[in-house]
């Protein structure tokens, strides 16, 4: 494929950074509204995978701190609805969701990616929706102990043997790992149909398949005890943007090398190309903010205000910084201001790299659009 790349642009990826370094401060607009009260009522904060997953984690993780911290104490009540690598729960929520506060939305990468390169079963619009928080994230990459390897060092070793993928769809976050394989050479086997990375890595699990990557908040709860266990081999994170643009270690796992340098041992060389040009690209899109809280559209401003104070409030706890570090990684929390900016930069992609990564799925994995 001879597509001429056009990444993000310097003065979005800029804007993207700055916003992302920021603190996020407690605006006078958000810290004047007058706070809708929910007493008495219920909250259905849909999660559109399986349980056990990272998506359904740090919903569980905010939810009751949500609950605690909304004026009047509403029950914050989890619904899962999996399906079609979470179009499914965002058609429906884009469907169904009424705009009284009381219906909200978690995103990932899966939700994002699809609605960027311009995926059929899409019928929902997430610019359309009103963000109230966002967490960028990592992933780690991890094998069976039976195939023989210690470290990204020797993954050499695996090249030329067929390793066996769980995934969702490729038009997914899958397709982050899935391109950053293909740059290292490995033969993969994707094995398609699964309902969400926490069905990917119970398949995983069972000896199903030889290779997974986690986001990090499940990377925590369900990978490090097997890794503890002797039953996974960590061998890289996709890394995480620091302020220059640059692909760096991702802090929470600093013993572990990033995508780019394991490239780099495989090739001798720092990446570049389209390829990894276009992997890069869609990390930031699916990564940045890869984690979201919506509301839908039409919902009241003193709504949304109530909802972004709340999570103000959140954040502030005393501890708040040690809890979420354990469960959810060593990444900012992005609100009010922060949040809207960031998704608005990783949820726009150039029309040349839409058309370059639609071709290579439909030439590798057969995904028609």
């Amino acid at each position: 494929m001879n597509i001429k790349l056009s990444t993000f642009t310097p003065n979005r990826l800029k804007a993207l950074l700055v916003v992302l370094a920021a603190s996020s401060g407690l605006s006078s607009a958000y810290a004047n509204a007058d706070e809708v009260n929910f007493e008495g009522e219920r909250v259905e904060w849909v999660v559109p995978f399986k349980e056990g997953g990272g998506s359904d984690t740090w919903a569980r993780f905010f939810g009751p701190r949500f609950s605690q911290h909304l004026n009047g104490k509403p029950v914050v009540v989890v619904k899962n609805i999996p399906g079609g690598g979470s179009t499914k729960g965002a058609n429906r929520f884009e469907r169904r969701a009424k705009p009284d506060g009381l219906n909200v939305f978690s995103t990932s990468a899966s939700t994002q990616i699809p609605y960027l390169l311009g995926d059929s079963r899409v019928k929902y619009n997430v610019k359309r929706w009103n963000v109230i928080m966002a967490t960028p994230t990592g992933a780690v990459v991890y094998v069976r102990p039976e195939l023989g390897i210690k470290s990204a060092a020797e993954l050499t070793k695996l090249q030329g043997q067929k390793l066996k993928f769980g995934s969702q769809r490729a038009a997914s976050m899958d397709l982050v790992g899935l391109l950053a394989f293909d740059m290292l050479d490995l033969d993969i086997h994707a094995i398609f149909g699964m309902k969400g990375r926490g069905s990917a890595r119970l398949s995983f699990e069972r000896g199903e398949v030889d290779i997974d990557f986690q986001t990090t908040s499940a990377y925590l709860k369900k990978v490090r005890p097997l890794v503890d266990e002797g039953k996974a081999i960590p061998l890289m994170s996709f890394g995480v943007l620091n302020k220059d643009g640059v692909i760096v270690r991702d802090p929470t796992f600093p013993d572990l090398p990033h995508v780019g340098e394991v490239y780099e041992m495989i090739h001798g060389k720092k990446p570049t190309g389209v390829e990894y040009n276009v992997w890069k690209t869609f990390f930031i899109a699916g990564f940045a903010a890869q984690k979201g809280l919506f509301l839908p559209q039409g919902t009241p401003d003193d709504v949304i205000a109530s909802w972004r104070s709340a999570a103000q409030r959140v954040i502030d706890q005393d501890n708040f910084k040690e809890e979420s570090e354990l469960v959810l990684g060593e990444y900012p929390q992005l609100i009010h201001e922060d949040a809207v900016n960031t998704l608005s930069s990783a949820l726009t992609i150039s029309d040349t790299d839409k058309e370059w990564v639609r071709q290579y799925l439909n030439d590798n994995y057969n995904t028609r659009f």
